[in-house]
Formats: structure tokens, sequence, C-alpha cells
């Protein structure tokens, strides 16, 4: 940890130097939250998000807050090792256009439905968002979506060859945070205990049947963020096999955005993550860095500071419009294929994915030694971008 405010109600803990002023107003909000618990953990990748920032950590009592886990529900990473070790460029480059080939990204979708893949829909009740989209999300499931979503070949420091996935809840995830956060907007309204609706926090109460229904509906698209992942993992896995002689081991697949009833310091609280990930004593983790940047996988160690938790990447230095409008596309593809790296950057528009719209992972990682070891660095070969 680096600084600690200590002018709200609740302390704000920061494990980085600088945070933009925007970011730091809702770290305020948040530690001004009556149900807030303890103090709130602001991780080294922090940025400004919605309501709250994308690597804040809140722990609360009584309440759930959609907007503190996010539009994408259970967005998180996939990571697993190959047996093979040295990958030659012509295979890399078949691989990855095959890759680009079987997996959709963007609003593309399959085109047949994976019904097989989809998470148990015991408990779907009628009137649920996630009943409402299943048809649909049985042609999402096993694709990437867009954004800062990625599939990376890499080569770690362990001489092995490993694949990345970052991916979300797609469509499914982002219809249920809206639905739960208008409804805890007009609820919240009408409650007793005033939480600034400018401030973009509305909460639902635990236990009552409104705060039931998200938590199942938000627990059935981390599921199915999983099952997102693994998909596509199985099938980038098969790729691999028809190239190349090798084996799969030491997968590792978790959420960056999500919330969890946990004990800390004693006391059972609702832990909102939203761009971050748990990081227990002794929990392998993955925090990647944004392409061309190195990635880690990484051992937690529990720090009760952070609610046990870690950054989920980099974060961002720039918002999509503004590096789209002021990086500079040449020096931004020098900067990929100087590293050798097959890039994603296809023009002007895919500068809002460039190294230059990110931090310095190595710093984000410095800034964190006290929250994770690293176990393996992982450095780009190839990038499919959402």
């Amino acid at each position: 940890m680096i600084q600690t405010i200590t002018s709200e109600r609740i302390p704000i803990k920061l494990w980085l130097d600088t945070i933009e002023p925007e970011a730091m107003a809702q770290c305020r909000n948040l530690a001004n939250l009556p149900f807030a618990f303890k103090h709130i953990a602001v991780m080294p990748d922090a940025h400004v998000g919605y309501g709250m920032p994308i690597g804040g950590v809140l722990a609360t009592k009584g309440v759930v807050i959609p907007n503190a886990v996010g539009v994408d529900i259970g967005c998180g990473m996939v990571a697993v090792r190959t047996s093979f070790t040295d990958i030659h460029l012509n295979d890399l480059k078949k691989i990855m256009g095959e890759i680009r080939k079987t997996i959709p990204v963007g609003f593309e979708h399959n085109k047949t439905s994976s019904l097989e893949s989809m998470p148990d829909t015991r408990g779907i009740k009628p009137y649920y968002i996630v009943e409402q989209e299943f048809k649909s999300a049985t042609k999402q499931v096993g694709s990437l979506g867009g954004g800062n979503h990625f599939i990376e070949v890499q080569k770690g420091s362990d001489g092995r060859t490993w694949i990345m996935i970052h991916s979300g809840s797609r469509n499914i995830g982002l219809k249920v945070a809206g639905h739960y956060n208008r409804l805890a907007k007009k609820l919240n309204a009408e409650s007793k205990i005033k939480v600034d609706p400018k401030a973009d926090l509305a909460y639902l109460e635990l236990g009552s049947k409104e705060g039931d229904d998200y938590l199942w509906e938000m627990n059935y698209c981390l599921e199915f963020a999983r099952a997102n992942r693994n998909l596509m993992k199985e099938r980038i896995e098969e790729i691999f096999r028809s190239t190349l002689d090798c084996d799969f081991e030491d997968e590792i697949n978790i959420h960056h955005n999500y919330a969890a009833t946990e004990e800390h310091f004693g006391e059972k609280v609702m832990v909102h993550r939203k761009g971050a990930t748990s990081a227990r004593a002794g929990e392998m983790g993955i925090i990647p860095g944004c392409q061309g940047m190195k990635s880690y996988i990484v051992k937690g160690k529990g720090s009760p500071e952070s609610f046990c938790s870690c950054s989920h990447g980099a974060g961002r230095v720039m918002g999509r419009n503004q590096a789209i409008k002021n990086l500079d596309l040449e020096e931004e593809i020098k900067k990929l294929e100087e590293k050798g790296i097959l890039h994603a950057i296809r023009g002007r528009k895919s500068l809002d994915e460039a190294p230059g719209a990110y931090k310095d992972i190595s710093v984000v990682m410095k800034n964190q030694e006290d929250l994770v070891d690293v176990v393996v660095e992982l450095s780009p070969l190839g990038v499919v971008k959402g």
C-alpha cells in the first residue's frame, strides 16, 4: 500500500501514487456510503468507471451494489500452459489465422447454438433477464466480444508457450447489470437510507426479493462467463493440436467483476471487486498487461488490507476516444513490431487498445508487491483483439 486518505467516513487505501480526479471523486463517494465497511481498497491499475472506479474493492454490510460489479459481470481471464516450448513463426501465423476464423469477435456470434456448453439452468425464473436472454446466449457462448477482450499466445519465463483469453458474460451480463441498476435506482428513491443519485451507486438490500434475484442472476452470469472462456479455450486447444504435437496443463480461470460474501476482519461482508481479482494466500491468479506488454501468473499473499485482492491488469491512462485521437498510429505499430509481436492494430480505430493507452504494467506490478508474488512472466507472441 502506498497511501491512505482519511478525510472521509472510512479510509481510502491506495496502491498507487496518482489517480485521476474523477476516479478519486468516485473513491470518496464509496467511502461515504453508510453501509461501506472498514475501508476502500484501490488497486494500482485504478481508473474511472461507472459509479465505482475500475480497480476498486468495496466491502458492504447488508447491501449489494450492481454498479460496483459493473456491466460485464464475470469478465475475467483464463490461462493455460502448453507442453510446447519454441513455436516457429509460420506455425504461429497459422494458429493465429485459425483462431480468427474460429472465434467470433466484436458483435459477432456463433452461427449455431452451443446449448451443451451453457451453465445449469435449474433455478431460472420466468421473469429473470437470464431467461429472456438465454436463447441468444447459446450462440454467444464461445465468443470473445469487443473492447479490451483479447486472445494471446505467449512465451513464458518457464520456457513454455501459454494461451491466455480475456472475456466475460457478453450481452447477457450487460442486460442483467442494466436491469438491476435501474431497479436499484427506483427502489433507492423510496428508501430511508439515502445515497446521492449522482454517485450512481444505487443498492439492493440483501435478503430482499430484488437483492436475492440480482445475486442469483449475477452468479449465473459468472458461470456463463467461465463457460464462455472455457469453450474458446477448448477450440483454441484443438487448433494447437492440429498444428503442433502438444498437451495442456495448469489452467487458471478467474473473474474480476463480481460480488461475493466473504469474511474479513472477523465479519461477513459483501465484497465487490470491479476490475480486481481475488488474491487469497496461495491462490493462483492472472494479471494481464495490455497488447504488447508482459502478463503475469501470480500467487496471492492474502493481504487483509486489500480484502485479499490485487489488480486485474495494467489499467488505462487514456479513454478510448482520447487514445484514437491523440496516439500516433505508426509509433504504436512500431512498438509492437520491434518486439516481433503479431499484433491487432489494423488502423486508427484500433488505437483505443494500443500500448500507449495503458499504464506501464511493470509499475503496476511493483506497486502491488505486497499483494502477490510473480510465478511466471508471459511475453506476447500473437494477439487477437475484440
